[in-house]
């Protein structure tokens, strides 16, 4: 029997990568009909494996059609932005006015 990976929170990312594995054991059925890749980031901006390697593949497509090697870090830098202005939209919310 495989050993499991044990993620604890000494290590990078331990969250995001457990996330994962609860996301591909939810949702594991749809991989019979569909490509399914668990995507979780932690809100301190600490990517989660599966997540690393998807944006990978997709900024490597986008670099061969557009003949720019630097597209990959470019999406990471527009979704990291983008959960940073949806971490702070959702800090906001939980303020209350006076």
């Amino acid at each position: 029997m495989p050993e499991k990976k044990k993620y604890n929170a000494i290590t990078t990312g331990a969250a995001a990568n457990r996330a994962s594995v609860s996301k591909t054991a939810k949702y594991g059925a749809l991989s019979v009909s569909h490509i399914f890749v668990p995507v979780a980031i932690e809100t301190a901006d600490t990517w989660g494996q599966s997540a690393i390697e998807l944006v990978q593949e997709i900024g490597k497509r986008i670099s061969t059609v557009i003949e720019d090697t630097r597209e990959t870090m470019f999406l990471f830098q527009r979704l990291s932005i983008a959960l940073q202005k949806g971490n702070a939209i959702a800090s906001q919310s939980t303020f209350q006015a006076e």
